[in-house]
């Protein structure tokens, strides 16, 4: 039981290093931004494709057929009946994230604006220019130059409110830009926190340690990288700059919470009975449905189709970009060999 335990500290160690290390490279050497170089970091994340059919989905549709279940649980795809409308649930979520978020920012637009914020609004904190010019006072030197920089001040007021609108728009964009980030990693973390309290339960419970611990800590190694890099690409505000370290957190102690509650529950918890068996299956199932949208959507789909320096690069990028996302695919599907 002690080596067990003390193993267990260690995988748990592995997790934590292994989702921390990005995170922490990129906060002490800057990496390079998108704009200067394809992000092939984040294509360690493609292991998540591999994760929800051979990690999850296969998993699920094991544990819901098995034969000591009713056999109702035998007459239907329960598995996939229950990951694929989790990928409509997970793409209605994003939506009306996106939704609200606009709206709130609408709502932040129209109240700058009242307060002379907005386009064509910064007259009320600039210079003065609604001089009155009385047709009826006496012609002055005073008076001409007046009536000569008026125009002048028109168009020098337009220009600041231009030049501020732009400002507005651009502070706008980048917390559009934010939201839809901190949006897309939440409903990534939320998939693989799920996944990962049932490897900490069945590392702790099950018999065949040895060969599971060393296929998890590669299996944990490869998720850890996946969602650590992509943590440290994301380009948000001041502001939100906590995200990255609580997403890191939270990754980090989901599988050793799952350990401590195998630990506690080991002489009781019996992961082939009729309960476990539901229970993994649905979990996994539901899982599977939200890394299939977030792999498909969030990577082959803004990586690479709306990508333009994807679109717009040369070959030799696009084939090495599409050999990383193969290669990272290959590796988690073979590991599900073992695990």
């Amino acid at each position: 039981m002690l080596k067990t335990s003390i193993v267990n500290l260690v995988e748990a160690a592995m997790t934590r290093l292994d989702l921390h290390h990005p995170h922490r490279l990129h906060v002490r050497y800057p990496l390079p931004r998108a704009s200067e170089e394809v992000k092939m970091a984040e294509l360690k994340d493609t292991a998540r494709i591999a994760t929800a059919f051979i990690h999850l989905l296969d998993p699920a549709l094991e544990a819901l057929g098995s034969p000591c279940l009713d056999p109702a649980w035998g007459n239907y795809s329960y598995a996939l009946a229950i990951s694929l409308p989790s990928i409509f649930l997970i793409f209605i979520v994003e939506i009306v994230a996106f939704r609200w978020g606009i709206a709130k920012l609408a709502k932040l637009s129209i109240s700058h604006d009242a307060h002379g914020h907005g386009i064509g609004g910064h007259a009320a904190h600039g210079p003065e220019s609604n001089r009155q010019l009385d047709p009826d006072a006496p012609t002055s030197s005073r008076n001409l130059e007046q009536i000569e920089k008026f125009p002048a001040d028109l168009e020098s007021n337009a220009s600041d409110s231009k030049k501020h609108g732009h400002i507005h728009a651009h502070e706008l964009s980048v917390v559009e830009s934010a939201a839809a980030q901190i949006v897309g990693i939440a409903i990534l973390e939320f998939g693989v926190i799920l996944h990962s309290i049932l490897i900490g339960l069945t590392l702790a419970v099950d018999k065949d340690f040895k060969i599971l611990f060393v296929v998890l800590v590669f299996h944990q190694t490869f998720q850890g990288l996946g969602v650590g890099s992509r943590l440290a690409y994301m380009d948000l505000p001041a502001k939100y700059s906590y995200v990255p370290i609580i997403g890191a957190l939270l990754y980090g102690i989901t599988t050793p919470l799952g350990i401590a509650v195998g630990l506690g529950v080991r002489t009781t918890y019996n992961p082939g009975s009729t309960t476990a068996s539901i229970v993994s299956g649905i979990l996994d199932a539901f899982s599977s449905g939200i890394l299939i949208y977030t792999g498909l959507v969030e990577l082959l789909a803004h990586e690479f189709l709306f990508n333009k320096e994807m679109i717009n690069g040369s070959n030799a990028k696009l084939a090495y970009a599409i050999g990383c996302l193969i290669l990272g695919c290959g590796i988690m599907a073979l590991l599900g060999r073992w695990a």
